[in-house]
């Protein structure tokens, strides 16, 4: 598996990003389109994961460090993609000098994110019919 995940641009690579949120988030998990484009893609930083060069994963990273629309296609899921787009997210971030990620986990992957170092703060709450609870990750360490 030749994987690699790099910076995005949204202008240049919308499409791939797109195409594989709209297969996860709309299609598989029935979000509404209009919660899914939210008008801060244009603002963020996005991060692509490809697979011999065909688009398998996304993530976004927003100017205030919150990071969402994490996505990997069903087909991929378990083979490390989602751990390099959060690594990769996470170098982002540090790189930008932010000292803190936040992110609202679906409940069933709040285990990924807490094996990444996220710790999960209050109660969980639904978000777009799912149940989510938020988690944060100190970049000082």
């Amino acid at each position: 598996m030749n994987l690699r995940v790099a910076a995005a641009d949204w202008a240049r690579d919308r499409a791939a990003l797109a195409a594989i949120r709209r297969a996860v988030f709309i299609a598989e998990q029935g979000v509404p389109e209009a919660l899914e484009w939210d008008g801060f893609d244009a603002v963020s930083r996005h991060f692509l994961a490809t697979v011999d060069g065909a688009p398998v994963g996304c993530a976004r990273l927003l100017p205030d460090g919150h990071l969402g629309r994490m996505a990997v296609l069903p087909a991929w899921r378990g083979r490390g993609i989602g751990r390099a787009l959060l690594d990769a997210a996470l170098a982002a971030a540090r790189g930008a000098g932010m000292e803190r990620v936040a992110l609202s986990a679906q409940t069933h992957a709040a285990g990924f994110y807490a094996r990444a170092g996220f710790v999960a703060e209050g109660a969980v709450y639904e978000e777009a019919g799912i149940p989510h609870v938020a988690m944060v990750r100190a970049l000082t360490d």
